[in-house]
C-alpha cells in the first residue's frame, strides 16, 4: 500500500503530490496544506532542504520519511525545523501519531510566534507611553498619574490607540525642540 492509500484509509485528504523537493515547495505555496509529508531522498532539492524552506516560510509542518536513521540525517532534519521524522518501513498505524504530533507542535509554534508579536507590540506601546508621560511631566508640570490620565483621555476622545497618542506627543515634542 502506498502513502496516499494509507493516508486516505486514515481519513486524511491528500491535496497534492510532488515528485521533487522544489515541486513540494511550489505546491505548498499554492495549496497551503495542513501538513507536508515527504521523503528525504528526492530529486533536485532533497526533502531536508525543502523542509527548511517550508519551515522558514511557515507554510506547514513537515513530516519527513526516510529509510535512514543515521544521526547526521536526523540532525540535519532537526536543524531544518522538521516537525516529525518517521523511519521506513512503517505501518499505517504509525502515521497518525506522527502527523498529530507534527500538527500540534506547529500549532504551538504559531501560537508562540503570535504571542511574541503581541508582546513586542505591548512593549513598544508601553515604551512610547512612558516616554510621552515623561514629556508631559516635564513640560506640563504633571505627576506620573496625571500624565498617564491625560494620554488615556486623549486616546478615548480621539478614538485612537494610546500608542498613537503617545507617538504624536513624542513627535510634537521633537518638532518643537
Amino acid at each position: 500500500m502506498d502513502l496516499r492509500e494509507m493516508l486516505t484509509n486514515l481519513g486524511y485528504l491528500v491535496v497534492g503530490e510532488a515528485g521533487d523537493g522544489q515541486s513540494a515547495i511550489n505546491l505548498s505555496w499554492e495549496l497551503r496544506p495542513d501538513i507536508v509529508i515527504m521523503d528525504i531522498k528526492m530529486p533536485d532539492v532533497d526533502g531536508i532542504e525543502a523542509a527548511r524552506v517550508l519551515t522558514q516560510e511557515r507554510l506547514a509542518p513537515v513530516l519527513l520519511l526516510s529509510a535512514y536513521s543515521q544521526q547526521e540525517l536526523v540532525q540535519r532534519a532537526k536543524e531544518a525545523g522538521v516537525a516529525s521524522y518517521l523511519v521506513k518501513p512503517f505501518r499505517e498505524s504509525d502515521l497518525t501519531p506522527a502527523i498529530e504530533v507534527a500538527l500540534a507542535r506547529f500549532g504551538e509554534f504559531r501560537t508562540l510566534e503570535n504571542e511574541i508579536v503581541d508582546l513586542k507590540e505591548t512593549l513598544e506601546t508601553r515604551k512610547a507611553v512612558e516616554r510621552a508621560k515623561g514629556i508631559l511631566m516635564q513640560l506640563q508640570n504633571m505627576n506620573e498619574a496625571e500624565a498617564f490620565r491625560r494620554i488615556q483621555k486623549m486616546s478615548m476622545n480621539n478614538r485612537k490607540p494610546m500608542k498613537a497618542v503617545a507617538e504624536a506627543i513624542i513627535l510634537a515634542h521633537q518638532a518643537g525642540e
